[in-house]
């Protein structure tokens, strides 16, 4: 809640204008399709003067008498005319197409701008919205922007330089029609406002909604399986079905409050529009000789007058169509501000702090010690939650190191601060002496491997899934070398044409953690590992066999191990237990780091029980 009305807030702080970021959408171009319709004042006047001088003559008997028509002014109002709309329809066009164009650029940027918040926010935080959701705000919500900023723009121009202009126009030739116009024109915004407040709201919900449909959607696809297995399909069709309903019926407030708002201006534009017919037409007639500067109206006055009227309104008509643009852009740029707004950030790449010259700084090219100072984690705490103390740790370069504990004591959080996943709150994370921060992650970041216990394999080729995260391209040799070494030799001669599904689908559970653990042989330069669980629902055997396989590419390397299998913290010669609270103290560890260093080069099958 306090997220949202921080959000609310910076948007409101921005109004009446673009937000912040977007103001490059708002130009002088967007001032060329008002001067287009400033530019019927000439051809009205140009229309009226033909029409005057026709019924001129007309009245003069000049049809009785063979006087030759004014062919001359008619054709010069008409020449006057054709050359205006040129002029109009060329500025009409180029002020759109330059709108349009600003908006796709600042929509570019926006979308650049919440790739980068997702970018540099922790995967760790558990407020992160689910993946269907923020694609959802990608792409269809963003899209929503770009109306309001290419349409809605160009029409609030129309508005603040036209009808002005348009009742000076009329009010030069009659003071009263001018302030009939006058007296009609602020009617509109005002209720138009009104109906903005609400349909802003209802915009925000049926966004909101529609976002929720996406997240739900993707996570269900995902957990079909589950959702078979535990005959649970049925229920899952009801619901998604009464979120479908529930997205309709918000779409259709939408639709409907779009079009009360059509309604309103309709309704005020016509009756100003017709006090001024029903004024000018007595007015000639003499019925209403009031209303002028001295004398009465002349007919091609009147006309001229006559034609402004309905121009007058039309740009707050089409302010009124676009209307719905401006609440629902409004809206969804909102959900973008608030969608990842105040997540736990994660240490920047020099690259995207601004400093591109500290990218070039070298990382450590042998086993790093590992050294925290006082380190508490940005991370939000749950309400009721106590913060976690602040960890005091150094780890000698080249141990092995395995990291237990209950679950939730914080062991894959300690392997996300060595990573950077998670950016310190205070104190400082060192690395073979090299702090993790914006001037070193990437190249402490190029030295690491990173394992999980549930290695995410994309669609695609065996051989991509390999290459995936290389700083620099392994040769074939390579490659197969590292799929034989982990035991996956049977897929060396047809990496290129073996198709994974998404997740991994295709390969078993431990063949999924073995081409996981291939990234980490074909990646030679990387001299810290950190492994989350990586023998996590796997059997006895094979969870010896990918622990053998780990402890024989560790050699010679810092290793980082959180897990809860007994092998594994038999295996390594120095245990980390952290408590509930997430205290760290040693429960496991060599005298000396020589003892620890010839600990860890032991044979393989001396260390397993």
């Amino acid at each position: 809640m306090a997220r949202n009305r921080r959000a609310r807030a910076a948007t409101s702080e921005t109004a009446p204008g673009l937000p912040h970021g977007l103001a490059q959408a708002r130009g002088w171009w967007h001032a060329l399709p008002a001067l287009a319709s400033l530019l019927w004042v000439g051809q009205a006047w140009q229309i009226a003067t033909a029409i005057a001088a026709l019924m001129a003559w007309q009245n003069g008997g000049g049809t009785a008498a063979d006087l030759p028509p004014p062919t001359a002014t008619i054709g010069q109002a008409a020449a006057i005319t054709v050359a205006l709309g040129l002029l109009r329809a060329a500025l009409e066009y180029a002020g759109t197409q330059l709108a349009w164009r600003h908006a796709r650029r600042s929509l570019t940027a926006l979308r650049l701008q919440l790739g980068q918040r997702l970018r540099h926010s922790s995967p760790l935080d558990a407020r992160r919205p689910p993946s269907g959701q923020i694609t959802s705000a990608w792409m269809e919500q963003a899209d929503a922007v770009l109306p309001w900023l290419a349409r809605y723009q160009l029409a609030q121009w129309r508005v603040l330089l036209v009808p002005p202009a348009l009742a000076l126009c009329v009010g030069w030739h009659s003071w009263l029609s001018a302030l009939l116009l006058l007296l009609a024109a602020p009617l509109i915004p005002l209720f138009m406002a009104i109906i903005g407040w609400r349909a802003q709201a209802i915009s925000e919900a049926q966004l909101q909604a529609l976002g929720h449909l996406h997240g739900d959607l993707l996570q269900r696809l995902r957990a079909l399986p589950s959702l078979r297995a535990l005959h649970a399909v049925q229920a899952t069709a009801q619901r998604m079905s009464a979120l479908g309903r529930d997205l309709a019926q918000r779409t259709m407030r939408v639709l409907r409050v779009a079009m009360l708002s059509s309604a309103v201006l309709e309704l005020f534009s016509a009756l100003g529009v017709a006090l001024v017919a029903v004024y000018v037409g007595f007015h000639l007639l003499g019925q209403l000789p009031f209303g002028a500067w001295g004398e009465r109206l002349t007919l091609h006055e009147g006309l001229f007058v006559l034609m402004l009227a309905p121009a007058f309104f039309e740009p707050l008509r089409e302010l009124s169509a676009v209307w719905h643009d401006r609440a629902n852009g409004r809206a969804a740029l909102q959900r973008l501000q608030t969608l990842l707004d105040g997540l736990a950030p994660l240490v920047p790449n020099a690259h995207t702090a601004g400093d591109p010259a500290s990218a070039e700084i070298a990382a450590p090219a042998s086993a790093p010690a590992i050294t925290l100072q006082a380190v508490q984690p940005a991370l939000p705490l749950a309400e009721g939650q106590a913060a976690r103390p602040a960890l005091d740790l150094h780890i000698p370069a080249g141990a092995h190191v395995a990291i237990t504990g209950p679950s939730g004591s914080g062991k894959s959080l300690l392997l996300a601060l060595v990573a950077g996943l998670v950016q310190a709150a205070s104190g400082q994370v060192r690395i073979g002496g090299l702090p993790m921060d914006a001037a070193h992650a990437a190249a402490l970041r190029r030295r690491m491997g990173w394992m999980g216990a549930q290695p995410y394999l994309f669609a695609g080729s065996l051989q991509r899934n390999l290459r995936l995260g290389r700083a620099a391209p392994a040769t074939p040799d390579d490659e197969a070398r590292a799929l034989q070494q982990v035991g996956l030799g049977a897929f060396v001669p047809q990496r290129n044409q073996a198709l994974l599904g998404e997740g991994g689908s295709g390969l078993s559970g431990g063949e999924g953690l073995r081409l996981a653990l291939a990234r980490l042989v074909a990646a030679p330069e990387a001299t810290l590992l950190l492994l989350d669980e990586p023998t996590a629902h796997l059997d006895s055997a094979t969870s010896a066999q990918v622990l053998a396989q780990l402890l024989k590419l560790a050699q010679g390397r810092t290793l980082l191990l959180a897990t809860h299998d007994p092998q594994a913290i038999a295996a390594l010669p120095w245990v980390l237990e952290l408590d509930a609270q997430g205290q760290a103290h040693w429960r496991r560890r060599p005298d000396a780091p020589m003892q620890a260093m010839r600990a860890a080069d032991r044979p393989i099958e001396e260390a397993l029980p």
